[in-house]
């Protein structure tokens, strides 16, 4: 039995619906009560505070990753949309390395190494909020940052047909 595009669309819009946004969570809500409503996060680890950091990614194809902090009692300290503008410009070439990236931005969507530019990781995200984009993070041999970049998705996250 084939499926038809609306139904499938209706039966993934309905399975989401029960799947609270992680930016909704107020400080003070229970580890529990976040796993119960935001399922479970696409990765989990601590700071050198040892507060417990869960990290909610929609990537590949989505624009955001969240990241919800936990005190050591359990409930949530706060909640940041990590993939912003301003993220990016906490990132300092020759002195961060990629684990600094990687607590910063969360996990990349993309990871290519070419002979040429080295380690790339990218993310996808909103420019200014709005504008679709990617933020890419090129990295030296020793793996200390050598640039960031945004950039503008002119295709709009659509792919560009080939003639």
């Amino acid at each position: 039995m084939r499926l038809s595009t609306l139904m499938k669309v209706t039966l993934l819009a309905t399975a989401l619906a029960g799947c609270a946004s992680p930016l909704s969570f107020s400080p003070g809500t229970s580890i529990v009560e976040v796993r119960a409503k935001s399922g479970t996060p696409t990765d989990i680890r601590f700071d050198r505070n040892d507060d417990e950091l869960w990290e909610y990614a929609t990537g590949p194809a989505g624009y955001e990753t969240y990241l919800v902090r936990f005190s050591i009692d359990g409930k949530v300290k706060d909640v940041a949309q990590l993939l912003t503008d301003d993220q990016l410009e906490k990132i300092v070439p020759g002195k961060m390395n990629k684990a600094d990236v990687r607590n910063l931005l969360g996990r990349p969507t993309d990871e290519t190494f070419t002979a040429n530019a080295g380690t790339v990781w990218s993310w996808r995200f909103r420019r200014f909020g709005t504008a679709p984009g990617w933020l890419t993070v090129r990295f030296n041999p020793d793996n200390t940052v050598f640039e960031r970049i945004a950039i503008l998705d002119i295709t709009g996250g659509r792919m560009m047909e080939s003639r």
